[in-house]
């Protein structure tokens, strides 16, 4: 785990997410090195003592303390303009780490209802038997956030842009609500990353991180993280991680600091193509509804432009038809890749009320608006017009 100094970057965004947190061996490498070890030599019994107590910084063991996965935190804390971070080996640890080290049983949870669907099995199903409660409201409307709140109300939740359907949340407005109740506010920055949106900068206090996405940008390795101040996330957190050791492996966090290095370019290229095939979905006969903030039928379109630089790479749209028209979508794409997982350069294309939400009640999807007519795809960086004839295929039989 990494803290940052107190005194913030002079540097803009771009040349953080290349520069920041290294620091040269004695070898004088212009790469980041891998720290492949688990543990570290010290220099004598007392020198090890004074580390294990906290009176001597330095590393003690790679569960919680090595020097690439150090860089990694310390790198998206200054992209995140946040004072801490804590890597973690996956995006569902980085949210279990956050509830397991902010909250206590007891403790309610305010959720928007449009999470991912392993966070809400995480929540409802997990969490609930350490004796934490959940309720769960429209992530775009204000007043239900504030008519949610209960006297234990500890946490508010929430996801945006939205999975699937990229609904977007006010974030300045929930953490004004979080704060006026004594609660925190968490936020899931997966979609936009801190190239697209910065939610620390809105009123949040914590933000989470799948970094297996867009931070990595090539479906290659996993994991996560959890930025925000030196008590919540570099105390709190962090003692979480350090005895439950969700960690994330000095491998994976050298592959995802590569990552960030190209990260800028990346989401901005993802954003410009994405709207592209969202508005040339629009268009399309067999199209029943696009969902993508950064078109104007988006309905938190407005609040996507003040909040986020671009919309990033993710969209929904829902076929006309039902399960059986929206598969044979997918089955007829010969360049999407059908996977689950998104935020890479490669295009992919999944049915979420069947995949990533499929673990989810019939009735829990349909309050979510996950129907059986509904796609995503997660824009990468193949041609547009390629794209677009590969989706044609498909859409042309319906």
């Amino acid at each position: 785990m990494q803290e940052k100094d107190d005194k913030k970057s002079a540097y803009k965004l771009a040349t953080r997410a290349v520069r920041e947190g290294q620091v040269r061996s004695a070898e004088g490498e212009h790469a980041e090195p891998i720290f492949l070890t688990s543990s570290y030599v010290f220099k004598s019994a007392a020198d090890a003592a004074a580390r294990f107590s906290g009176e001597q910084a330095g590393n003690i063991y790679s569960r919680f303390t090595n020097p690439t996965v150090r860089t990694f935190e310390e790198r998206l804390a200054a992209m995140e303009e946040g004072e801490s971070c804590v890597a973690t080996a996956t995006g569902m640890s980085a949210i279990l780490a956050a509830c397991m080290g902010l909250l206590s049983a007891g403790d309610h949870v305010v959720a928007g209802r449009d999470l991912f669907g392993s966070t809400i099995i995480l929540f409802n199903k997990i969490l609930t038997k350490f004796g934490l409660s959940f309720t769960y409201v429209d992530s775009a409307d204000t007043a239900q956030w504030e008519d949610a709140i209960q006297a234990n109300t500890k946490m508010l939740f929430l996801e945006t842009p939205s999975n699937p359907l990229c609904n977007v949340s006010d974030i300045s407005a929930v953490a004004k609500i979080a704060h006026d109740n004594s609660a925190l506010l968490v936020v899931d920055n997966t979609f936009c990353t801190p190239v697209l949106q910065q939610p620390l900068k809105l009123g949040a206090d914590v933000v989470v991180h799948s970094s297996t996405k867009y931070i990595d940008g090539q479906g290659r390795t996993m994991g996560g993280a959890v930025v925000g101040d030196k008590k919540l996330v570099g105390e709190d957190v962090f003692a979480f991680l350090r005895s439950a050791g969700p960690t994330l492996s000095p491998f994976n966090a050298w592959v995802q600091l590569k990552g960030l290095e190209t990260l800028t370019v990346r989401m901005q290229a993802h954003s410009q193509y994405a709207l592209e095939i969202a508005s040339w979905l629009e268009s399309q006969p067999a199209v029943e509804r696009v969902f993508y903030p950064d078109l104007p039928s988006h309905p938190q379109h407005d609040l996507a432009q003040r909040q986020q630089t671009a919309a990033a790479g993710v969209l929904a749209f829902q076929v006309k038809g039902g399960r059986d028209e929206a598969w044979q979508v997918i089955d007829s794409t010969e360049l999407f890749s059908i996977t689950a997982n998104l935020g890479d350069t490669k295009s992919t294309i999944t049915h979420p009320a069947t995949t990533t939400h499929g673990r989810l009640t019939n009735e829990e999807r349909q309050e979510m608006g996950v129907l059986d007519n509904l796609l995503r795809l997660s824009i990468g960086l193949e041609d547009v017009d390629d794209l677009k004839k590969d989706l044609q295929r498909g859409l042309d039989q319906l």
